[in-house]
């Protein structure tokens, strides 16, 4: 049986495409190639402790709120709190306050099309336990 193997990519619509990318590179310094429109994560720019994350949500599920779309996109940040400072420097509405877990930092933020957008800046992987003797 063939197997996915992640990710290949984020694809949505847009009212004005142009604008929302020139956005998301200024406000987060994502590399808009203007060929297209997008960008290529490549590997090697990915924190060591991220990953990428797959999972389908109940249709009743109030997490992507208080946006109207049925999907919400998270990026990788190196640096949770300036990112969003960035973000509503740019005129994007924070949504709830920063939360900290195990595995990272998160906030989120609406962009200036009202899509929701979960920022994660993952934590160091804990070194092992040692071995009591």
């Amino acid at each position: 049986m063939a197997k996915a193997l992640g990710v290949g990519g984020i694809f949505f619509k847009a009212k004005d495409p142009g604008k929302l990318g020139a956005w998301y590179q200024q406000h987060l310094g994502i590399p808009v190639d203007p060929s297209y429109g997008g960008t290529t994560f490549k590997p090697e720019s990915m924190h060591k402790d991220g990953c990428t994350v797959w999972a389908p949500f109940k249709q009743s599920t109030d997490y992507f709120e208080p946006s109207d779309q049925s999907y919400m996109i998270n990026l990788v940040v190196d640096n949770l709190e300036e990112a969003l400072a960035q973000v509503k420097a740019g005129g994007a509405e924070l949504v709830g306050k920063p939360e900290d877990y195990d595995y990272g930092l998160f906030g989120w933020f609406l962009d200036p099309e009202g899509n929701k957008v979960e920022l994660w800046e993952p934590k160091q992987a804990k070194p092992p336990e040692p071995e009591q003797a």
